[in-house]
């Protein structure tokens, strides 16, 4: 193991507060190996594999500048929030920030895992980037702006003058620009889920929603059939005519995409006779490899003139059991009739898709692994942790440091139950079949316990870690499922300088190795791990898994 300066690590080498500096934990490396049978099989040429962003990266909203598109997703109550890819073919991607990083500015203690960062909606306009968003129980709609999509960007604009949620910009080419959002309908709602779509003019120059509001949408394509929770609007110009599409249905099993078309950005707006454009709801259940919750999309033009849908959609290993969440993926776009059509009426979503026209094989994209089956391996060898980390609610102060070649966690004394930031570094479970790896130094003294967790949100996690006992080093598995919160197995072994765990998945089951130096065995075997599915844990995020230690 690479050798650390523990006496620099116990003053806090980096300027870490010493009140969470007891006995830092050294992770050496952690590698991530993902193995899905339905990417398994050789891409034909020119094709790529869906979903383009595996694991949990719902709710995408796309912009294209010149010949780059820039792409942003949910992270709800994970932190730094907001992600922000960069492509050049709509299929690679690269992390290149967050539009939300600096922890002074936001708070969300206290909130579920599912609360938090909702939708958020990129443009540009006048060489200047927009994202805007709503922080639900965290302060309500705002929007930030950059002029380079890497950073930095602006303090949040607060919109009051708007409730509700899924809020996005249209900028009209007569100069004028406007907000849209989902939100409550004029009057009493007519039934449960009864939601509307309003309009306000923006002035650009002001930062401020000028005007009157309207709503544009009542209820959605067809308000006799009841349509529940129509969200999500984009607005297009294409070809004189004005185009609003719409997720309706709600982001399960009935999830769907809806378009309109009006003469101007106030309507009316008719809906089209085709509606849905996308939906898997009208599938047998029984079919295999299924795709589900398609729905929630977002249209861009490429430069060659093709159109593209990027969409969440789930894949469930059993049943509407999934643990990735609702993830990232992308279709083409057929116009028939003066109508968008992103899938016909009773086809299934394609795992396998011809791709745009620029598209080039991924060894000649420097794009980071986030579709189809990748291994990725974190050295912590860099000035920051690899792509895709991150933390569960806001830091209050860092944690945690590179020294040396390694992740050093300076445990805090927060369980994976509360609703505040604790000691737990983690990237995205983006395979129904994968394996999570790690070697660190166990804790050489009582009072700590350091491993691997599997988080869904704070009900429903594991944590596979080791602890000194007696002088002796206890393995254990606590489970967290609801209500049910208990140690599943224990070992104990003798004291040794380097442990290496491992948990494998295989859709609902979680097998846990740990190796004290005598090759692999398992703690526990096969364990049910469906309660870290979104249908048992609830919420609208995936599962994230990776080093976690905290003070005991």
């Amino acid at each position: 193991m690479k050798k650390v300066l523990l006496s620099a690590l116990l003053i806090g080498a980096c300027g870490l507060r010493a009140a969470i500096a007891e006995e830092p934990i050294v992770f050496e490396w952690f590698e991530y190996s993902g193995r899905d049978s339905t990417f398994s099989a050789p891409l034909p040429a020119g094709s790529f594999h869906n979903p383009i962003l595996a694991g949990y990266y719902p709710d995408p909203s796309v912009v294209r500048v010149e010949d780059k598109f820039y792409l942003v997703n949910s992270s709800f109550a994970h932190w730094p929030g907001i992600p922000i890819h960069e492509s050049t073919d709509l299929v690679h991607w690269t992390l290149i920030g967050h539009a939300l990083s600096d922890p002074k500015k936001l708070s969300f203690d206290g909130l579920n895992i599912s609360r938090g960062v909702f939708a958020p909606s990129i443009h540009f306009h006048q060489g200047k980037f927009y994202i805007i968003n709503t922080l639900v129980d965290a302060g309500g709609n705002f929007f930030v702006t950059a002029d380079n999509p890497r950073g930095p960007w602006s303090d949040p604009v607060w919109l009051k003058e708007i409730d509700g949620i899924d809020p996005s910009f249209f900028f009209d080419d007569d100069g004028k620009a406007y907000i849209l959002n989902n939100g409550p309908p004029e009057g009493t709602p007519l039934y449960n889920g009864h939601r509307a779509i309003w309009i306000q003019e923006f002035d650009i120059a002001g930062n401020k929603l000028i005007g009157p509001r309207k709503v544009i949408v009542n209820g959605g394509a067809d308000l006799s059939k009841k349509p529940i929770w129509i969200e999500g609007p984009h607005l297009y110009k294409v070809k004189g005519g004005y185009y609003l599409m719409c997720a309706e249905g709600g982001t399960e099993r009935n999830h769907s995409e809806v378009i309109f078309r009006g003469k101007s950005p106030w309507g009316p707006f008719e809906p089209s006779r085709n509606n849905p454009i996308l939906t898997q709801r009208d599938l047998p259940a029984d079919r295999p490899d299924p795709v589900t919750n398609a729905g929630h999309a977002d249209l861009v033009q490429m430069k060659d003139g093709s159109w593209w849908a990027l969409f969440l959609a789930s894949r469930p290993y059993k049943d509407y059991l999934f643990n990735t969440g609702r993830e990232t993926w992308l279709l083409p776009v057929q116009w028939k009739s003066g109508w968008p059509v992103i899938l016909e009426h009773g086809k299934t979503v394609p795992f396998v898709v011809r791709g745009p026209k620029v598209l080039q094989p991924k060894e000649l994209i420097d794009a980071d692994l986030l579709g189809g089956n990748f291994t990725r391996r974190d050295d912590f060898d860099m000035v920051e942790p690899g792509h895709e980390w991150l933390q569960i609610h806001v830091p209050k102060h860092n944690w945690y440091e590179l020294l040396n070649g390694n992740l050093v966690i300076h445990p805090l004394p927060v369980n994976l139950d509360q609703k505040t930031n604790a000691s737990f570094y983690a990237r995205r479970q983006s395979h129904l079949r994968f394996a999570a790896t790690t070697e660190f130094a166990p804790p050489r003294y009582p009072g700590t316990a350091a491993g691997l967790a599997a988080y869904q949100n704070e009900n429903y996690w594991y944590f596979f870690g080791a602890r000194r006992v007696e002088g002796k080093l206890q393995l254990f598995l606590e489970r967290h499922a609801g209500k049910n919160h208990e140690v599943v197995k224990t070992a104990t072994v003798d004291p040794i300088a380097a442990l290496r765990l491992m948990m494998n998945g295989d859709g609902a089951r979680y097998s846990f190795f740990y190796d004290a130096g005598n090759g692999w065995q398992a703690l526990q075997d096969q364990d049910d791990g469906s309660m870290l599915s979104t249908e048992i844990a609830g919420g609208f995020v995936g599962t994230v898994l990776g080093p976690f230690a905290r003070q005991e």
